[in-house]
């Protein structure tokens, strides 16, 4: 059973002090990773954020959660991942995907492929990446990538690979999942509009899901972490954070989500009972706390982190 960790996923900072700020204040928190999403909004750019971050902290582990594979070449990608690994002393968490929001493909000119054709580009380039960061020199004539000769110097730290992160919720991409990652990650199925599945957010489904996941990893399933995105989070009785944690209830509440897995609002007490009950059911040790929740949750953090 692995040990208990909190990352945070982050994207957003007004100024380069305070992204520096975000990220020394995570590892103080005892957050044992900051995570950046990859996608063309009004985010910093992931790879600049993610060596920013690893800078200005010793311990703090860094990554993409996800990497978009349509927007970059897996040749690219490796030589990224590769260098961040390298500069940041063998702290990276690689995050690949299929990609899944519908404006950042508008923003690009690209067409919006079925998730189909979309896992399939992936399940190619995830071979291409971890033979490059491997070591190996690649040539590939696929249906969707050609490369000649093609090799990433200076290595990673970590071999073979970084850790890899993958992750989705509908069944192809979490097989996916079960048999190339490290780091098994559960979202919320979404729909062929690029939006997520209310019905796809219950602790049954989330069950099953990881269920799916046992059957397809086969023995490695015991090494695999299992990691959850949570979508918004608060701390009913502490007191810096009343406001917000009465906006997260209510808020969700109204949804009818409020017991989903992917929200985490209570006492401390009841969380930290849920966590460990989820984790002896399902095997789910690791979760991705979003930036504006990362203050408000540090008491759990304190209460699980490392057991």
């Amino acid at each position: 059973m692995h040990q208990f960790r909190f990352g945070v996923t982050a994207s957003h900072a007004r100024t380069g002090e305070a992204w520096k700020a975000l990220a020394q204040r995570a590892e103080q928190l005892g957050y044992s990773s900051l995570l950046v999403p990859d996608h063309l909004t009004a985010q910093l750019s992931p790879v600049a954020a993610i060596a920013t971050a690893a800078a200005v902290t010793t311990r703090l582990r860094v990554g993409g959660f996800v990497f978009a594979n349509d927007f970059r070449h897996p040749l690219i990608l490796a030589r990224e991942a590769a260098t961040l690994d390298l500069l940041s002393d063998g702290r990276l968490e690689l995050g690949i995907g299929a990609g899944w929001r519908t404006g950042d493909y508008r923003q690009l000119g690209m067409p919006y492929d079925p998730a189909g054709r979309r896992i399939d580009r992936l399940i190619e380039a995830t071979g291409i990446i971890k033979r490059l960061l491997s070591g190996e020199t690649v040539n590939q004539d696929g249906p969707h990538f050609h490369l000649g000769d093609a090799r990433v110097l200076p290595r990673p730290v970590q071999r073979p690979t970084p850790p890899i992160i993958m992750g989705g919720g509908g069944p192809r991409m979490l097989r996916l999942a079960a048999r190339e990652a490290d780091i098994v990650g559960f979202i919320p199925q979404f729909n062929p509009r690029g939006r997520p599945t209310l019905t796809d957010v219950t602790e049954d489904a989330l069950d099953r899901k990881v269920a799916l996941v046992r059957e397809a990893a086969g023995d490695r399933f015991e090494r695999l972490e299992l990691n959850l995105f949570i979508a918004d989070a608060g701390m009913a009785g502490w007191d810096a954070s009343v406001p917000g944690s009465m906006l997260t209830a209510v808020k969700w509440a109204a949804t009818g989500t409020v017991g989903s897995p992917y929200v985490l609002y209570g006492t401390l007490g009841r969380l930290r009972e849920a966590l460990e009950r989820r984790r002896d059911r399902t095997g789910i040790s690791y979760y991705a706390i979003r930036q504006g929740s990362m203050e408000a949750m540090a008491p759990l953090v304190e209460a699980l982190a490392g057991r």
